[in-house]
């Protein structure tokens, strides 16, 4: 009726040497030993002083990033997020704004009329959101950050590159990360409309290298009183290479590639003007389309000098306002050997947040990673430190006060 210790340890045994028996504990051993070593605080890269708030006031940054445990690496992440990242309902107003050479930008804005923390239109701060390359409005994770922005009760305003908000493009320009002046057109409507709100800008992706672009030429006069970014590709000619790397052309570059043609054909009757269309579109790389259009259409010699114009990494001491940046060192996009890190570490108001893991705008938390990810609540944290604090963050950053006039 009972088994002898001999019998019981033998049919453990039979159990244990089962051969789907050790799979299924060599595998579940694996994944806990990976997960728990993907399980880091992230290396927040700043002054003491702008360390200090940050942790102060977003204390996120002092949290372990637990990326989701399925997904191991930066692409997998990548691609997750933008396959299954839920897409919250957002009510956009339009607005069309014309631009000095007689073409037209679209503007999506949040109102947020509701706030019951700024009930006061006109000292309500606005968000201004500069989504990625291809990217708009409609995008996952700029309706993530409207919801972020909204719930703390500010104002949002996307500013859609030419040609990508479903406005009609009324003469043969459209949008790259080194020009500025569609955003700096913007930034001026936007505090034209309400000059007593502070605006804070968000850039995503190539959304962050123009941004970073604008706070760099314009120094002081920025008319923002901070910036945030997530993902930026902080070197064009390295993000180049990394992103022609043969799984990476597989993935991301050659679907990429494909959005930005899609985009010239829907405009091909204006475009067509300025350049050979037909040449363009058999573009197969982001570098070959940005040869062929983007750098041509902007006046470069050649592609290597807009990317280098339009890489933020040696601008970054001619800012002059308290800048987030988050990144991953997984990111395909942005590898890590081009991030500048000992130029951040100088100067006093930039800070980078840098993640072990987190892919290319993922971040990616839970076992079902559909709504808020670590960047978002990253973002929500700092926008409500930067709108909150002004005086605490401009003091950790080295700001002076303006006198008041």
């Amino acid at each position: 009726m009972f088994l002898s210790h001999f019998d019981l340890w033998r049919t453990y045994w039979d159990c244990l040497s089962r051969p789907h028996t050790v799979l299924i504990c060599s595998i579940t051993a694996a994944l806990y030993y990976l997960w728990g070593r993907k399980c880091q605080t992230p290396a927040l890269v700043s002054s003491k002083a702008f360390s200090a708030f940050l942790h102060k006031h977003c204390p996120v940054v002092s949290e372990p990033f637990i990326p989701t445990p399925w997904c191991w690496g930066g692409r997998i992440q990548t691609l997750v997020c933008a396959i299954f990242k839920s897409k919250p309902t957002v009510c956009y107003r339009n607005e069309l704004i014309r631009t000095v050479d007689g073409g037209q930008i679209s503007l999506d804005w949040v109102d947020n009329r509701q706030s019951a923390e700024y009930p006061e239109s006109s000292i309500r701060p606005t968000v201004l959101i500069l989504p990625g390359l291809t990217g708009n409005s409609k995008v996952s994770y700029v309706r993530h950050a409207i919801n972020q922005a909204t719930r703390r009760g500010y104002r949002v305003v996307v500013f859609n590159n030419r040609g990508l908000g479903g406005e009609e493009l009324l003469t043969p320009v459209t949008y790259c990360a080194a020009n500025t002046s569609d955003l700096e057109r913007v930034v001026l409507h936007v505090n034209g409309l309400y000059p007593h709100a502070p605006v804070l800008g968000a850039g995503v992706s190539l959304g962050g290298m123009l941004l970073l672009n604008y706070l760099a030429r314009k120094r002081t006069e920025s008319g923002m009183v901070a910036g945030f970014t997530i993902s930026v590709p902080w070197n064009a000619l390295k993000s180049a290479a990394s992103m022609e790397e043969p799984l990476n052309w597989l993935l991301f570059n050659k679907y990429l590639t494909n959005g930005l043609c899609q985009a010239v054909t829907r405009h091909r009757k204006v475009l067509e003007k300025v350049v050979d269309i037909d040449y363009v579109l058999k573009a197969q790389t982001i570098r070959e389309f940005d040869e062929r259009f983007t750098s041509l259409l902007f006046g470069y010699k050649s592609c290597t000098d807009y990317y280098h114009d339009a890489s933020p990494d040696h601008k970054l001491p001619n800012t002059a306002v308290p800048i987030m940046c988050l990144n991953a060192a997984d990111d395909p996009f942005s590898p890590q050997g081009a991030l500048p890190l000992t130029t951040i570490q100088s100067l006093p108001n930039v800070a980078m947040l840098l993640t072990a893991h987190g892919g290319h705008i993922a971040f990616l938390q839970g076992f079902f990673p559909l709504g808020e990810s670590y960047m978002e609540r990253l973002f929500g944290q700092f926008l409500q430190a930067a709108f909150e604090h002004p005086k605490d963050i401009k003091k950790a950053c080295g700001i002076k006060e303006k006198p008041s006039s």
